[in-house]
């Protein structure tokens, strides 16, 4: 698979991501919070919908990247170390680094949660 491929790949899945999530958080956010809030004679809240897909946005894309750096870390650091093995503890470091990009991510999805 050519380079072009690849972010052509990628770049489909992110859009197809957004969608889904943009049409769940229109489909399900509303009648749950409707169900346990007095917001049933409100109506159906939008402003809602649009939070939760920041929030699902943050730890999608947090997650993404991770998975992506990850990918291109470990891969980069199994090469690094089948020359030289005693750098292996060094390498698990750099594939943690990588790991905490999802932390981040959820962490910021669940202070735009405790906005709502």
């Amino acid at each position: 698979m050519t380079n072009i491929e690849f972010k052509r790949r990628v770049s489909m899945t992110l859009v197809a991501m957004a969608l889904v999530l943009l049409a769940s958080a229109f489909v399900f956010a509303p009648p749950a919070y409707a169900a346990t809030t007095e917001a049933v004679s409100r109506g159906v809240d939008y402003n809602l919908a649009l939070v939760c897909i920041s929030a699902a946005l943050a730890f999608a894309v947090g997650a993404v990247s991770a998975g992506m750096a990850i990918g291109k870390v470990g891969s980069a650091a199994m090469g690094a170390i089948s020359e030289r093995p005693e750098i292996a503890s060094q390498a698990l470091i750099f594939i943690a680094l990588a790991e905490g990009l999802v932390v981040f991510g959820f962490i910021t999805s669940l202070m735009i949660l405790g906005k709502v």
